[in-house]
């Protein structure tokens, strides 16, 4: 049992490698990822990167974009835009039924061009979440070939999640792989600062708490005003009498003085 595990793990990570040498062809069903991108988070696929990431230093044989014409004024810029990249662009009408029904896919278009390319390919890589290339995937594996899998994860369907060698999740990292994608950060805390009324000081209910015990005593003695001195003026001045001698001191006082003269 030991042993069969090992092995398992082996072929688990043989099935993971890639290198420089290897031969890739990269299959993109565009309406997929368009309204994938659309509907998840209401932007725009960054192709330029898929293809950098798909590819991933390898040998490209082939790069297929499929898309689907609905006589919209911009997607001739868009075919234009994704000729310039280094894609084979293949284009289908959109097919209008009586009654107003509309189709427009590519999925035999895709699996036939791959089994077709599967003999001159060493990794067949679709970007879609398509359950139906589940059995597509079997047969490049069946035939030798490596089978890789890029879309984003919500929306892909988890058995071609299963039968792919390796999965890409577009949706880990939406600033590379969409056009005009930000990460939401969090709001910056706002400072909460004392206000000052009269002579108390008045503290936001939510910091008030926070910092009961750490307000000094000496702030409320420094906001509280200062007593005023006392008023001397006010007050009534005491008047300061000389005492007066006795009369019989008087006499003597004179008669001494007489008797000088």
């Amino acid at each position: 049992m030991e042993m069969i595990t090992k092995r398992w793990k082996a072929e688990k990570h043989n099935k993971m490698t890639r290198h420089k040498e290897q031969r890739v062809g990269i299959f993109i069903d565009v309406q997929n990822m368009y309204y994938s991108a659309k509907q998840l988070y209401s932007s725009k696929v960054n192709f330029i990167s898929i293809l950098k990431e798909g590819v991933a230093g390898r040998k490209l044989i082939r790069a297929m974009a499929y898309v689907i014409k609905a006589d919209i004024g911009e997607e001739q810029h868009f075919f234009d835009a994704l000729t310039k990249i280094g894609f084979d662009v293949r284009i289908k009408d959109l097919q209008i039924f009586f009654g107003g029904a509309k189709k427009g896919d590519w999925d035999i278009g895709i699996a036939m061009d791959v089994i077709r390319m599967a003999g001159k390919l060493d990794t067949i890589i679709l970007v879609s979440g398509d359950g139906d290339f589940k059995e597509m995937l079997e047969y490049v594996k069946a035939v030798g070939c490596r089978a890789e899998v890029m879309a984003f994860g919500k929306t892909t369907s988890s058995k071609l999640k299963e039968e792919a060698d390796l999965f890409i999740d577009l949706g880990q990292n939406t600033r590379k792989y969409l056009i005009g994608s930000r990460q939401r950060r969090p709001a910056p805390m706002k400072k909460t600062v004392p206000k000052i009324t009269g002579t108390k000081v008045a503290v936001p209910k939510d910091a008030k708490q926070a910092e009961k015990a750490k307000q000094p005593a000496v702030i409320e003695a420094a906001v509280k005003p200062a007593k005023r001195a006392p008023d001397l003026s006010q007050k009534k001045q005491t008047r300061i009498e000389m005492p007066t001698l006795p009369k019989i001191e008087v006499q003597k006082r004179e008669e001494v003085l007489k008797k000088q003269i």
